[in-house]
């Protein structure tokens, strides 16, 4: 059995019956209750709002970080949160290419911690993964960790143990050119999303466990089910109906947690609290957005202002302009943004529409402006489950009825997926799909090849007709009347690190269990399997095939993600790159890292309840 990369959390008090608008708004002054900054502290005293949740900024090369305990109150009930150097978000860290960073990390709690530095290229034993790459963090020691900055861009750390990234342990890296700072805007401003629960992260997954839709509180009713009898029909609305209860699926579930029990957060303030970033008409503000969420994606928009995305993961991007942005768990994306004499919400919903962060871009403090409406959830649809039907990729498809035809394998009958039951195995093991394909690998195979695991207790769907576009901004956002940026409209500056095509094909699958909230890598659960092997100095094409009705955000520790185009071409360079339900994505990688790395959905609860492997890069 291999060790678990998460550690023992020390669990919070039970969590008390708060009227719900507290959790979506948080408290008009939530936030830390101790260890606040200097001007923190000022604002805190006059009773503003204006001034909170700006994380102190740390420039240099020699840094010391303190990982403790902080109480904090975000929803009128106080409780003890993770913090660094006494601040949610930790400070922001500003090094320079080309500079060796040190920095020092204490650790003042009762258990093991670490920190990783997410999408930071560096030796793999200064990664930060207990179990992987070190040993982690004791109680009352100090790790010290030493690197050579090689990149620059936006990036974020936390911890990689337990459940201290939910708990508050999370904060933003700038990295400066080293011919200088970024002259593209006047003023810069890391805008860092998250999401809090009062409620012991332990009990939360342990209450999915019991029953997988627990924070669900869009389940369908009565009156969704007269909506599609007007809509469709009797018969096909009871069909539909039907055809859901039968598979022990739920169109409603867009997210594991809800604001049943999240307080969305920006820059560690509640909407109530409402973070501020002043500006002057007419200048370019720079917005970098990070998502620090432990399960939340967030769909940004700013009405009235048009963004101009500039960078993603750290990467320049040739600028393309938008009015929303689905921000996947641990994505980074710069915006510029120009805003004229007038005062504006920064508004980042949750992807099922329960909860939001907010701020303020404005001239003076204290200005707000109007906080929309949450969008109405939209259900699942066939194309959510099915993936291309008829072998096509799903444009145009009605995502919200559900409509479009298939067969289900064996009692409920759907074509284009196998729920359930067993089949016959018309694959190569995914960690060995090496394989000669005539033409050498010029494009990414599209037919799945499930492995023999995949036929278990933890995997309840598989999809065989993936869809393979990138032009999906997904549900939700799809016809929504904006502009929405997809990875589509990604394309870095400077193309592809290595001319190379990819010497080989690994396939590996996203599969889960909701009715037992297990998730999972071809149907293993991380200790059940063994690592995925990288030949130093190869080109590898990987593909990621979902077979699951939620989105993945999937991190590679170590190694750029080079996304292509379902033609094969390249598209865009990540370190996370999130994977639509019934989505087949490729992606190729220089193995140019030698070590053992982690690779896991950064979903938190996701990563804990089995979806990680382990890379091994010799």
């Amino acid at each position: 059995m291999q060790p678990h990369p998460m550690y023992p959390f020390t669990p919070f008090i039970a969590v008390p019956d708060l009227p719900r608008r507290r959790f979506v708004q948080g408290l008009a002054a939530g936030g830390l209750l101790l260890g606040l900054g200097p001007m923190i502290n000022s604002a805190w005293a006059r009773g503003a709002n204006t001034t909170t949740g700006y994380a102190p900024v740390l420039e240099g090369t020699e840094f010391d970080l303190t990982i403790a305990e902080t109480p904090v109150n975000f929803t009128g009930s106080p409780r003890m949160a993770t913090t660094i150097n006494g601040s949610i978000p930790g400070p922001t860290l500003r090094w320079r290419e080309g500079d060796t960073v040190t920095i020092r990390v204490t650790n003042r709690l009762a258990v093991d911690s670490s920190i990783h530095w997410h999408g930071i290229l560096l030796p793999f034993e200064m990664d930060g993964v207990p179990g992987i790459s070190f040993k982690g963090i004791p109680p009352g020691e100090t790790f010290t960790y030493r690197f050579k900055v090689t990149q620059t861009g936006t990036y974020w750390y936390h911890s990689h143990s337990g459940m201290q990234e939910q708990t508050g342990m999370y904060g933003a890296i700038i990295i400066d050119s080293a011919a200088g700072r970024s002259t593209q805007a006047d003023r810069d401003y890391v805008v860092q999303f998250s999401d809090w629960t009062d409620e012991d992260p332990m009990r939360v997954l342990s209450q999915l466990k019991m029953q997988s839709d627990y924070y669900n509180y869009n389940q369908p009713t009565a009156v969704d089910f007269f909506k599609d009898v007007s809509r469709n029909g009797f018969k096909a609305a009871l069909d539909k109906r039907k055809m859901w209860n039968e598979m022990r699926m739920n169109p409603t579930d867009l997210a594991d947690i809800s604001a049943a029990t999240y307080t969305y957060l920006m820059n560690g303030s509640t909407p109530a609290a409402n973070w501020t970033g002043l500006f002057r008409p007419g200048e370019k503000v720079r917005l970098r957005l990070i998502n620090s969420g432990a399960m939340t994606f967030f769909d940004v928009r700013i009405p009235g202002l048009k963004m101009t995305v500039v960078q993603t993961d750290g990467q320049d991007v040739e600028p393309v302009t938008v009015d929303e942005i689905r921000i996947g768990v641990a994505e980074t994306y710069d915006v510029i943004v120009t805003p004229g004499d007038d005062t504006y919400t920064i508004f980042a919903q949750s992807m099922d529409r329960t909860g939001y962060a907010r701020g303020t871009l404005a001239t003076r403090a204290g200005l707000m402006a109007a906080v929309p409406e949450l969008d109405k959830p939209e259900p699942l649809g066939m194309g959510d489950m099915m993936g291309a039907m008829g072998g096509g990729d799903m444009a145009g498809m009605d995502h919200g009825s559900g409509g479009g035809k298939g067969k289900m394998a064996g009692k409920s009958g759907m074509g284009g997926m196998n729920h359930g039951g067993m089949a016959l195995d018309h694959s190569m093991h995914a960690q060995q799909a090496g394989m000669a394909l005539g033409d050498p690998l010029a494009k990414p195979s599209t037919t799945a090849r499930h492995a023999n695991t995949e036929y278990g207790a933890s995997t309840d769907m598989r999809v065989d007709m993936a869809r393979t576009n990138l032009d999906d901004p997904g549900i939700g956002l799809r016809n929504n009347g904006r502009r929405v940026l997809t990875y589509a409209d990604l394309h870095t500056i400077g193309g592809p690190l290595d001319p190379r095509g990819p010497g080989r094909e690994i396939e590996l699958h996203l599969t889960g269990n909701m009715e037992r909230y297990t998730w999972s890598l071809d149907g293993l659960e991380f200790g059940k399997s063994t690592p995925v092997h990288f030949k130093y100095g190869e080109r590898v094409r990987v593909i990621l095939h979902n077979d699951t009705m939620m989105t993945h955000p999937m991190h590679m520790h170590g190694m750029w993600s080079e996304l292509e185009s379902d033609g094969g071409g390249f598209q865009v360079r990540k370190h996370t790159i999130s994977v639509q339900p019934a989505q087949r994505i490729s992606f190729l990688v220089n193995a140019d890292a030698l070590g053992r790395w982690a690779w896991h959905c950064h979903l938190l609860l996701h990563m804990d309840a089995g979806m990680f492997r382990e890379v091994v890069v010799a």
